[in-house]
């Protein structure tokens, strides 16, 4: 896969694909713009090498037609603010009049085209739609690694049409960290899991059975693995079905010598959004009445010794409901373990990066990755058809 700084920009139009699905309020305002300025650097080595940038991305689901809720507007006048350039917002994304404005692009300038989801030829990867969207560049760059594990038109079908295209800046550096520590992990290599479903994360964890050193399971998901062994959780979030599962894993990773650390302590309480009734109980005294939502301080301990002489550390997925201030300590202490870790720390998962953005200590990381889907892909062992595409 090439990087973008092995092609020569000057002068040519330059098709980025970018991820700038950020979140927007009611009133359509961006409330987290870290997936911009992510971004920014690649966009502004394009500026600098003298390429013509026309950027491309979606926002939201979209429903295969114009919606003027999931316009790129306040995408490109935030772009405009923190780039310190002219972004100009195309109309749509593809068409004679988009054709027109990416031919007459002026240099300095940024294209931003319409979302990309309000055609239904994006999500089918339609023949048509690609060509008629590879027509806007003369060469690709691929930079939207949390869309990387989609096979969609931007993706996949655009760059198979051009003979010059790389990795974007982001997508590298994804890519780089990605081998750091799961391809070519310094030892040893602790993965720490959260979250509400097993289900969800099970062929992530039939994977890093077989990589890790350590694993450290906690959110609602570690109530699966403790009910399998005999434990009784009240009403807690239990995925009964998959106890045979569980079991398996634990019996691999002792065949493996793979070190599995569960919760010994967990703060219950009635429901997600209970307040004020919050109390840590050991993990085999689980009221019957009351459900599991977080880890316990003891627990926290027990992680933090156990990730102490981890050189390479990946982690997914928060501790409890840390949405409710009554359940966020279990994922807060993690945050505050890993900022003071003394190995490579690289996180990924949308929850587990807005809370250690509500801390402020995103700086204290390695790395945290901006794919959600893309980041669980590799740790499940997939390939990304965003990567595939590029090499």
């Amino acid at each position: 896969m090439k990087s973008i700084t092995e092609i020569n920009l000057a002068q040519k139009r330059v098709l980025i694909r970018a991820d700038l699905n950020v979140p927007l309020n009611e009133a359509l305002e961006i409330t987290d713009d870290n997936r911009i300025t992510q971004f920014l650097p690649t966009l502004r080595y394009v500026l600098e090498q003298g390429g013509r940038p026309i950027v491309m991305s979606h926002l939201g689901e979209g429903g295969g037609k114009p919606d003027k809720t999931t316009s790129l507007r306040p995408i490109a006048e935030r772009m405009k603010k923190l780039l310190n350039a002219d972004v100009v917002l195309a109309p749509d994304c593809i068409g004679s009049q988009v054709e027109d404005m990416s031919r007459h692009l002026e240099p300095g300038r940024v294209l931003l085209l319409e979302n990309l989801r309000h055609h239904s030829g994006e999500k089918d990867n339609d023949p048509e739609f690609c060509k008629a969207l590879a027509r806007l560049g003369d060469v690709f760059i691929g930079d939207a690694f949390a869309t990387a594990h989609r096979k969609h038109a931007s993706m996949v079908g655009v760059p198979k049409l051009f003979k010059e295209k790389a990795a974007g800046l982001l997508m590298q550096k994804e890519r780089d960290y990605y081998e750091k520590s799961l391809l070519k992990p310094k030892k040893p290599l602790c993965v720490v899991l959260g979250g509400a479903k097993v289900s969800s994360k099970l062929g992530a964890l039939q994977h890093l059975v077989t990589l890790a050193d350590k694993i450290i399971i906690g959110g609602a998901m570690a109530n699966t693995f403790l009910g399998a062994q005999g434990l009784q959780l009240g009403r807690s979030l239990v995925e009964r079905e998959l106890f045979p599962k569980a079991l398996e894993l634990l019996g691999a990773m002792a065949r493996r010598d793979c070190k599995l650390y569960l919760p010994v302590d967990l703060v219950v309480g009635t429901s997600p959004n209970s307040k004020g009734i919050a109390r840590a109980v050991p993990a085999a005294e689980v009221p019957a009445d009351m459900m599991a939502l977080d880890i316990g301080p003891a627990s926290s301990i027990l992680f933090r010794e156990a990730l102490h002489t981890a050189e390479t550390i990946v982690w997914n997925g928060p501790m409890g409901a840390f949405e409710n201030e009554d359940f966020s300590k279990g994922t807060f202490d993690m945050i505050e373990t890993l900022a003071s870790a003394h190995g490579m720390t690289v996180v990924g998962g949308g929850d587990t990066d807005a809370a250690i953005h509500k801390m402020e200590l995103a700086h204290k990381f390695d790395f945290i990755s901006t794919g959600g889907g893309a980041f669980l892909a590799l740790l499940e062992g997939k390939g990304l058809p965003g990567f595939d595409a590029l090499e």
